[in-house]
């Protein structure tokens, strides 16, 4: 991320539409948008183009690439960033279009913000862990100066180049990172362990729908809500007692817990060193699906995070779908609420996307709209739970 006292970076954003992509190009570049403004960038202007796939040599064609060098210069644009991965080969053929402005892709956008955000130590060893597994393969894209032998006594080991050298040297980093998130997961295997027997709830969603609005609404904490993506990186367990939805009298003590928040595109990498964090996901007994109604796309944005969950071994979990940010909802074309903005909770419980998502429960977290229900629904699919 930017520091305050440094000029704001200007960049450009470049996408390319194939054939499998499941989504258009500007859906996609929408996000990454918003990846650029969380890193403390600002970008100023997008280019598109539809090809069959990524060209091999510069990612875009020939003339599109012209014109994207053409716009750099005129603008003074500090950074261009891809929205999909790039050989070392395309990172060198770009920067030599692309004289003196910057060479990123979606994964170091991801990978920097995380870096900034991340305050434990289990998360700044995941984040240290997936940057070094990213670099690795991409060190000889990194260090061409590196990559012939030098002659000169100390130079050089045993017949070994020196990219040989740093690529030994990062593995052995890689392994010494593994080692010490093992060392840190085993502490909290231990201390979740020590909560066997409590009811436990992860709330788990798209990044940036307001589950950290709602873990402070539920739990009355303080966790760090920001208008940003991945603005809370590390997990936060909370202990909440809820009173009991049929037994006037009772309350319910119960474990909630906050995770990272998903992303489409999200790199393999980073789901893997994350694996740790999402095992608050793994070991809940419901998992609080909270879903951003108001944005356009929120039914791909709960797919993704569905296939997350199924890659890391959770979507067999009992569900309760929040449909947050009611407030803010406005219905698509094929509703059956055409153009109406202003609807009720009743109506949005007779939608079809309450029978299509039960149990289900339309909030605001902002507005505090709802809550008391989400509660009740939260201890009454708990409770479902051990029974």
């Amino acid at each position: 991320m930017i520091e305050n006292d440094k000029p704001e970076e200007i960049a450009i954003v470049v996408g390319v539409q194939s054939q499998k992509q499941e989504l258009s190009v500007d859906e996609y570049l929408d996000e990454l948008e918003q990846l650029v403004y969380t890193s403390g960038a600002r970008s100023i202007k997008r280019f598109t183009q539809k090809l069959e796939h990524p060209h091999a040599k510069t990612y875009v064609g020939k003339g599109k690439m012209q014109e994207i060098a053409e716009y750099c210069k005129l603008n003074n644009v500090d950074i261009a960033i891809f929205d999909d991965d790039l050989s070392p080969a395309q990172v060198r053929n770009l920067e030599r279009e692309l004289i003196d402005v910057k060479v990123l892709t979606r994964t170091h956008l991801i990978l920097d913000i995380f870096a900034t955000n991340a305050q434990t130590a289990q998360a700044k060893t995941q984040v240290e862990l997936a940057q070094s597994i990213f670099l690795l393969p991409r060190l000889t894209g990194m260090w061409t100066h590196l990559s012939k032998q030098k002659g000169g006594i100390g130079m050089k080991g045993p017949g070994e180049t020196e990219i040989e050298t740093d690529r030994r040297t990062l593995r052995n980093r890689i392994s010494l990172l593994k080692e010490r998130l093992l060392h840190i997961e085993k502490i909290g295997n231990t201390q979740r362990s020590s909560r066997e027997g409590a009811l436990r709830a992860a709330l788990v969603g798209y990044t940036n729908v307001g589950k950290s609005t709602i873990m402070n609404l539920i739990s009355r904490s303080d966790v760090l809500v920001e208008n940003k993506l991945f603005a809370t990186l590390d997990s936060t367990v909370r202990k909440v007692v809820l009173p009991h939805p049929s037994d006037e009298g009772q309350n319910v003590p119960i474990l909630l817990s906050d995770t990272v928040g998903f992303i489409r595109k999200l790199p393999t990498l980073l789901v893997e060193s994350f694996k740790s964090t999402l095992a608050e996901a793994l070991e809940a007994d419901l998992l609080v699906h909270v879903v951003d109604i108001s944005n356009p796309n929120y039914e791909k944005q709960m797919q993704s995070v569905k296939e997350t969950l199924h890659s890391i071994g959770a979507s067999s979990k009992p569900e309760l779908i929040v449909f947050n940010k009611v407030d803010a909802f406005k219905g698509k074309e094929d509703d059956f609420f055409v153009g109406n903005t202003g609807l009720t909770i009743e109506q949005f419980e007779k939608s079809w996307m309450a029978k299509e998502n039960a149990p289900a429960v339309f909030i605001s977290a902002t507005n505090k709209t709802n809550v008391e229900k989400l509660r009740t629904a939260l201890v009454t699919e708990l409770l479902k739970t051990k029974i």
